[in-house]
């Protein structure tokens, strides 16, 4: 029973876990954001997202399904037939806006990172910085959606080429960067007159929900942004309501080759178009003639960064024979010197 007792403490929940730490805690969204609303799942389950530190309990969030893709989907449809008409340089300002509300609570983000994901709040930080800078940069390019006149190949003719929004675009994120990736994908389909609908990682749906959440309180309307949180069980099932309906005429995926190869087959039967970044091939190299200090430190911030876990980070180190014993002790005492914990 002791064990038990304190067990039951350990996952604290989110009043005496997660609460402590923000200063906004309106920013905690538990459930899926459709239509700028929080629904529950149709059938009221959840999952724990925990801190990966130690264990405990941040919060139970919706466990949603195919109800909550096609709510999602419907709602970005329905929202892309005024979204897109808006005029460049207001598409450009409601990212301005929401970009304001993002650096403005930016501690608070970097906090729920950390929480959920178990990044150093350092590196926290410097995400968030990071996918505000996505919105800042598609904010601007809003306003330069530019078309071509091409010299025409029979008189009388004019031969015109104008970009147009395609529809509503879905996104599935990975846990890695769970603002950034998000944001990368978000801000360019909304400048270009599109809507949204995201599936973000089990691990980290609290922070693409707090981002929706300022994207709302910026002022983009209802239905531009939806994000449906899944768990693994449901993944699948929410991401096949999206690759089958006709609505959804973009796919944006990062993440594993194995299912970015499922979605690209998936996607086939609607001609979806598709971005897929997916698995990394990083091999590390060091010449006979580096400089071993930098390339010591060069390889722990290529091999280390994020704990691994990015498409950058090496999975292989080749080093010149002729240097091959100096490089691999000074690695071992620089990897000694790591710091492994909590955030």
């Amino acid at each position: 029973m002791a064990i038990a007792s304190k067990l039951q403490e350990k996952r604290t929940g989110l009043n005496d876990n997660l609460m402590l730490h923000l200063s906004r805690k309106d920013l905690i969204v538990t459930h899926a954001w459709i239509a700028n609303e929080r629904v529950p799942s149709s059938d009221g389950r959840g999952f724990a997202v925990e801190n990966p530190a130690d264990g405990s309990l941040i919060a139970q969030v919706a466990d949603c399904g195919a109800a909550e893709a096609r709510a999602a989907a419907d709602a970005g449809h329905k929202a892309f037939a005024s979204w897109r008409k808006l005029l460049a340089k207001e598409r450009s300002a409601h990212l301005q806006r929401w970009l304001a509300e993002v650096r403005k609570n930016e501690d608070d983000l970097a906090r729920l990172i950390s929480l959920e994901e178990g990044k150093p709040l350092a590196e926290s930080r410097a995400e968030v910085a990071y996918g505000a800078a996505y919105i800042e940069w598609f904010a601007e390019e809003a306003k330069r959606t530019y078309g071509d006149v091409i010299p025409e190949t029979a008189s009388g003719r004019k031969i015109l080429v104008m970009k147009e929004p395609v529809g509503v675009t879905a996104a599935i994120t990975p846990w890695n960067f769970p603002i950034a990736m998000l944001a990368r994908k978000i801000a360019p389909a909304l400048a270009a007159g599109c809507t949204i609908v995201a599936k973000p990682a089990e691990d980290t749906p609290l922070s693409a929900l707090a981002l929706a959440l300022l994207a709302a309180e910026a002022g983009i309307p209802s239905g531009v942004i939806n994000i449906v949180p899944a768990s693994r069980k449901n993944a699948g099932t929410v991401a096949d309501v999206w690759l089958s309906d006709q609505r959804v005429r973009k796919l944006s995926f990062t993440g594993s080759t194995a299912v970015g190869k499922h979605l690209a087959g998936a996607s086939a039967t609607t001609l979806k178009r598709l971005s897929l970044e997916l698995g990394g091939n990083a091999p590390f190299i060091v010449f006979e003639d580096a400089d071993l200090d930098q390339a010591v430190k060069g390889m722990i911030a290529a091999k280390f960064r994020n704990a691994g876990q990015t498409c950058i980070c090496a999975n292989r180190i080749y080093v010149a024979d002729q240097i091959y014993d100096e490089f691999a002790q000074r690695a071992v005492e620089a990897v000694g010197k790591l710091r492994v914990g909590p955030a």
